[in-house]
């Protein structure tokens, strides 16, 4: 299926499982609403995030995303450049350097069909202080 920055537009469920080699793992519930703006979506997550040992937390983010020629360009929050992937592949990989930081980043989009959309991401984070993996589903939500 030929997915384009349109199929993003709605609600999600997310489900996301943090695994964490030099500290505590984690799990965010919660939800991701792409909505439109004048140069293409802006995606909210919002959720509870549940660090081991800890209480949970609300948990939130921002991030833009706009059509790049057949790619889709994915910014921070305040514009800066993030990374962008193919969404008309299967799976898409990319990465985000931020010395002395790396993020890998695998989109699968593998199970999405046009009557029930879902995918996922997988997160691969490395640096000197860091080093865990973050995997994300997303599902089609049809609440208001």
């Amino acid at each position: 299926m030929a997915r384009q920055l349109a199929d993003f537009l709605g609600r999600w469920a997310i489900d996301r499982k943090i695994t964490n080699s030099i500290g505590p793992d984690g799990r965010l519930n919660g939800w991701a609403e792409f909505t439109t703006d004048d140069v293409g979506l802006v995606c909210t997550e919002h959720g509870t995030l549940q660090m081991q040992g800890q209480p949970p937390s609300a948990a939130s983010r921002r991030t833009l995303w706009r059509t790049d020629g057949a790619d889709i360009a994915v910014f921070f929050a305040d514009g800066r450049a993030f990374h962008h992937f193919d969404p008309t592949a299967p799976r898409a990989s990319t990465h985000h350097n931020c010395p002395p930081d790396l993020y890998l980043v695998q989109y699968d989009f593998s199970d999405w069909t046009e009557t029930a959309p879902v995918w996922q991401t997988q997160w691969r984070v490395s640096g000197p202080r860091k080093d865990y993996t973050m995997q994300t589903h997303y599902r089609r939500r049809h609440d208001p």
